[in-house]
């Protein structure tokens, strides 16, 4: 793996941006390259939260299934951003699916070795936590606005 090409997309990441330089070598240590066709998920509920992406190119659908309704669109997300949060919290699983709607190209983080680092260097671990804090509660409020417009508001 060419971390030296990894190390400056890591860097240029929205999410990313303004990391320490020894922090992005940690995190850099703990990514790969990765691409998905359109329809193909990058992961689904239940299943391990082993790793999450930082979305270079393309649109993934962010989905929660719903008896009687099927897979429900609460967010879509691109460029700059980033998909999963579960692989920090226990159990590790993913709570939701995310489904590539384009050719996504992204850089996938393995949750494990990033944990295990962040376990290692709380500095760092204190740093993704700000990072993605955001996003969760961001996500939070998306999935409540698409509760509410499901339901609608009571006569």
């Amino acid at each position: 793996m060419e971390t030296h090409g990894l190390d400056r997309i890591l860097r240029e990441h929205p999410f990313f941006a303004g990391l320490e330089e020894d922090f992005c070598q940690l995190v850099c240590g703990c990514a790969r390259n990765v691409r998905f066709d359109a329809g193909q998920h990058l992961f689904r509920e239940g299943e391990p939260a082993s790793e999450f992406f930082l979305i270079r190119q393309g649109r993934v659908a962010l989905e929660i299934r719903a008896p009687g309704r099927g897979a429900i669109t609460f967010q879509t997300v691109g460029e700059g951003e980033i998909v999963g949060v579960s692989w920090l919290i226990p159990p590790y699983r993913w709570t939701y699916d995310a489904k590539a709607l384009e050719v996504v190209r992204a850089i996938g983080i393995n949750a494990t070795c990033l944990r295990d680092k962040s376990e290692s260097d709380h500095d760092l671990g204190y740093e993704l936590m700000k990072r993605f804090v955001p996003v969760l509660v961001q996500r939070l409020q998306a999935t409540r606005l698409q509760i509410l417009d499901v339901y609608g508001s009571p006569a």
